[in-house]
């Protein structure tokens, strides 16, 4: 069966990119890092790719002021170009608006630094902190327009110990998004984790 061709969309560094990457260096995955995207030019994950030998692509974002759409819509002809099959998003600080969301219904994932639904959004280790949780992780999700709503593909949690900070609590969660992340990808590119729709309200079955 012919791998799926991937696209990853970084702002930064790209650690879980590189998971993704390394993950599917092996033959037997059925899914292909085909392309890293960027909002940023200085986005330290795009050498990572290309010393990969990856096809790398740049969309700034500040080049669209607050048109969302049309730099969404410029985020869409360069998948197109490449033609993805799958996105990945990977630390990408872009709010991406319905609209494209809608172009990967079911094509779009999204790794998230908590237990989902807790913690949407940012600052996820400091306030799992300051709310006491004894338990805390990380999630992939389909995208849907709702911020970190979409139904979930798959989670691993993490204990926090009474003496954790923030950074020694999302070192420990990192390390579980560079495992998930590459199990979850699988599942999408083989089929068996699919987004459907029941009663109108999205569900990810497996």
């Amino acid at each position: 069966m012919p791998r799926k061709r991937v696209a990853v969309l970084i702002s930064g560094r790209g650690s879980n990119m590189a998971s993704l990457i390394k993950a599917a260096k092996k033959p037997d995955y059925p899914a292909e890092i085909a392309l890293v995207l960027s909002n940023r030019l200085d986005a330290a994950g795009l050498a990572v790719a290309r010393a990969e030998g990856i096809a790398t692509a740049v969309v700034d974002h500040t080049a669209f002021g607050k048109e969302r759409e049309a730099f969404d819509r410029a985020l869409q002809a360069v998948l197109e170009q490449h033609c993805i099959e799958i996105v990945c998003l990977a630390g990408f600080m872009r709010l991406l608006t319905p609209w494209l969301v809608r172009q990967w219904e079911g094509r779009m994932i999204n790794i998230h630094p908590a237990l989902l639904p807790a913690f949407k959004g940012l600052n996820t280790h400091e306030r799992a902190l300051a709310a006491g949780v004894k338990e805390h992780g990380a999630t992939v999700h389909f995208v849907v327009p709702e911020m970190d709503a979409g139904p979930i593909i798959g989670q691993s949690p993490v204990q926090v110990a009474p003496d954790d900070t923030p950074d020694t609590l999302a070192a420990r969660v990192l390390a579980e998004e560079h495992r998930l992340y590459p199990q979850a990808l699988k599942l999408v590119a083989l089929g068996e984790a699919k987004l459907t729709r029941e009663h109108d309200e999205p569900k990810a079955t497996r």
